[in-house]
C-alpha cells in the first residue's frame, strides 16, 4: 500500500516544490505571487511515526452459528508502530482541513480460533483542522476531527486465508508544531484517536460488532511551500 501511494505523495511534492520555486524567484524578481502560488503557502506535507496502541473489546457473537448457541469472543488488536502521512490546508487559523494515510501491520487476537489474524491497516480519513494563532510557549497548537475508513488486508502468511475487510473510522487529534527557519520546514508532535468497529473478517462466530479504540501518539516533520 505504501508503494503505491509514493507516486502520488512525491508528485505533490515535486509540484509544490516547483510552485514554491517559481514563487521565490518572482518574489526576488520583485514580481507578486499567482493566486495559485497563494494557495499553494496553505499547504503542507507531514510525515510522522505513530505508536499503535489498541484497546480489548469483548461480547457476545452476534451472528450465532446454527445450534452451537452463543459464545462470547474477547479480541484486541497487537500494540506496534506505524507511520502516517498527511496533507493540511489551513485557509484561515481556525479554518482548515486534512488528508491523513496511515499504515500499520500488527495481529488480531481473539479468544476462539484461529486466535491470530495478521493484517495490515491502513487508514484513509478526511477532516477538519483549527489552528489557534496564540503559541504556546512557542509552539503552535493545533486541533482535529474527522471520519474515513480502515482497510485490514490480512497478510499471505499469518492472515489465515481470511478475506480483506473495511471499516468506517473516526478520529480526532491535537498537538503542537513549530517551524523552523524561514518556515518552509517544521517539526510537529501530537496525539490521535481512532474508533472503529473490530474487524472480523467476515467469519460470523468472530462477529461481537464491539466499538475499539486506536491511541496514537505521533512525532515527526512536515513541509510548507
Amino acid at each position: 500500500m505504501i508503494r503505491k501511494a509514493l507516486p502520488l505523495f512525491s508528485a505533490v511534492l515535486f509540484a509544490c516544490t516547483v510552485a514554491s520555486t517559481s514563487a521565490l524567484a518572482q518574489t526576488d524578481a520583485g514580481l507578486p505571487e499567482t493566486s495559485l502560488q497563494k494557495q499553494l503557502h496553505k499547504l503542507d506535507l507531514g510525515i510522522s511515526g505513530v505508536g499503535i496502541y489498541n484497546t480489548t473489546v469483548s461480547g457476545p457473537v452476534s451472528s450465532p452459528v446454527a445450534n452451537q448457541g452463543t459464545s462470547t469472543v474477547t479480541q484486541y488488536g497487537s500494540n506496534t508502530a506505524g507511520a502516517i502521512v498527511t496533507i493540511r490546508y489551513v485557509a484561515k487559523p481556525y479554518v482548515g482541513f486534512e488528508f491523513n494515510y496511515g499504515y500499520a501491520r500488527y495481529t488480531e487476537n481473539y479468544s476462539v480460533s484461529p486466535s491470530q489474524i495478521q493484517t495490515k491497516a491502513t487508514e484513509y480519513t478526511f477532516g477538519y483542522l483549527a489552528t489557534p494563532p496564540h503559541p504556546i510557549f512557542g509552539l503552535q497548537p493545533y486541533l482535529g476531527a474527522g471520519a474515513g475508513t480502515q482497510a485490514f488486508k490480512p497478510t499471505a502468511h499469518g492472515g489465515q486465508g481470511a478475506p480483506e475487510q473495511a471499516r468506517a473510522t473516526y478520529y480526532y487529534t491535537a498537538g503542537v508544531q513549530k517551524a523552523l527557519g524561514e518556515g518552509h520546514f517544521g517539526l510537529r508532535a501530537g496525539f490521535r484517536e481512532l474508533f472503529f468497529i473490530d474487524p472480523d473478517f467476515g467469519q460470523n462466530y468472530l462477529t461481537i460488532t464491539k466499538r475499539a479504540n486506536t491511541y496514537e501518539p505521533q512525532i515527526g516533520f512536515f513541509l510548507r511551500y
